[in-house]
């Protein structure tokens, strides 16, 4: 049986990953800046990275990479010099990118520069600014309520000047130089569902890839959300083309089943491959079809790009209560779920990497298939009854226009008997490789 990834997994990946996220926690990311260099320089020591650099002011599609962001402090005082709200504690406090303040203001101007969600009292939400220069403080709603009439000193001790838009890759070539995409926002401070569960299980996987060459060169990229991907989209025009299959990963933390939501095209291999791994699990999940909102599959399925790209998720963004808030912290994660989701990217990577199509050899009636020996020595089928169906499973689709997973699909056998029962097929000389990645060395 050909290698699979899925084989590979570290018996405690979950707790790996929770370690990964742990890590890259305390880190004050943005679109730009110092956090997402010690973001990238982490990521770097758990998997192969090159970090690269585009300058401000470059034009990348209709956008311009902003002027880089960099907070130092920022805090509220009171007459009394009390810190009733300070970046210290929460890096959620500061509304991302604000414009560097020093003043003193009544409450009433204060107000007007607060966020809270009044139907979470106890939370702080995730609130940014990054193509509208200003400022503002995020805080719970309960300690809005706590304020008194009076002056308040406010400060945020941030920098916005020209400087660079940092993104990673992780470029891991195989035998082709066809690419499978995968793709994490590095944006997000604190958050740990959205978008920390994603980084780790990238890096994770991008350390795994790095161990065994396989079919597709990956391409794992570690960008800032949108500006990124429309950054790394404007510079890599010539060799589009490349990318055949992509994921998007975010939101794969928590307890929430495992979702997949389709390309634009729908009708994608990827589309096709995702949706059967998800049924195959077992268990609770959900497949969502495409729609121009949510993460950065709306900059790869955008019209001039129409690449495959999917997103791999548990639920939707906005679709739990933390969402964007304090609230989704280190808590709201478990080791099983990111270990769930990371072994799902795993058997999708691998029904991608062994798909493909055959020619029956011996079309004119079912072969005597006991005089090459194939009802013989089936112990590597779940099932010696699995093993048997998937040998004439396989031989009567191989025409040349069903896939593999077209097989496992029409008969509901699982997809690793058909490509058992196809090597076998092939080694006795009834079938015919179409792709030529078939039967290629690893």
């Amino acid at each position: 049986m050909t290698a699979t990834l899925a084989g590979r997994i570290p018996p405690d990946i979950g707790d790996q990953l929770l370690g990964l996220v742990r890590t890259l926690l305390p880190f004050n990311r943005s679109i730009t800046g110092q956090g997402v260099r010690d973001t990238l320089a982490a990521i770097g020591d758990v998997a192969p990275l090159e970090v690269h650099a585009i300058p401000t002011g470059t034009q990348v599609f209709d956008w311009t990479i902003p002027k880089e962001w960099n907070l130092k402090e920022a805090y509220i005082e009171d007459s009394r010099g009390n810190r009733i709200v300070d970046s210290r504690n929460s890096n959620l406090h500061v509304v991302g990118y604000s414009v560097p303040i020093d003043a003193r203001m009544p409450l009433a101007e204060l107000k007007r520069h607060l966020h809270t969600l009044p139907d979470q009292p106890d939370w702080i939400p995730y609130r940014t600014s990054y193509y509208k220069e200003t400022w503002g403080f995020c805080l719970s709603h309960r300690q809005l309520e706590g304020l008194t009439d009076g002056e308040y000193h406010v400060r945020i001790d941030a920098s916005l000047e020209p400087g660079v838009l940092n993104y990673g890759e992780a470029v891991i070539p195989g035998r082709s130089t066809d690419e499978f995409l995968l793709s994490a926002h590095v944006c997000h401070p604190t958050l740990c569902n959205d978008n920390l569960s994603g980084i780790a299980i990238a890096a994770w996987i991008a350390r795994l890839l790095a161990q065994q060459r396989r079919r597709y060169t990956y391409r794992v990229l570690f960008i800032p959300g949108t500006i990124g991907a429309i950054a790394w989209l404007a510079t890599h025009r010539e060799t589009l083309g490349r990318v055949k299959h992509g994921l998007v990963l975010a939101l794969l933390g928590r307890s929430a089943p495992l979702t997949y939501k389709k390309t634009r095209n729908g009708t994608a291999e990827i589309d096709a491959v995702a949706a059967h791994v998800l049924r195959r699990r077992g268990g609770s999940h959900e497949i969502l079809e495409f729609s121009p909102w949510g993460y950065d599959e709306r900059q790869f399925n955008s019209p001039g790009i129409a690449l495959d790209v999917g997103r791999l998720s548990r639920g939707s963004e906005g679709g739990y209560p933390e969402y964007h808030t304090s609230a989704d912290n280190f808590d709201l994660l478990n080791a099983a779920a990111l270990g769930e989701s990371f072994a799902a990217l795993c058997e999708i990577i691998d029904v991608v990497e062994r798909n493909g199509r055959y020619r029956n050899l011996r079309g004119y009636g079912e072969p005597q298939l006991g005089k090459y020996g194939l009802y013989e020595n089936l112990g590597g089928a779940s099932s010696v009854t699995a093993a048997r169906l998937a040998l004439l499973w396989v031989l009567n689709q191989s025409d040349g226009s069903h896939s593999l997973l077209d097989i496992a699909e029409r008969s509901g056998l699982l997809f690793d008997d058909i490509v058992f029962a196809a090597e076998r097929l092939h080694a006795a000389g009834l079938l015919e490789p179409l792709d030529s990645h078939l039967h290629e060395e690893a």
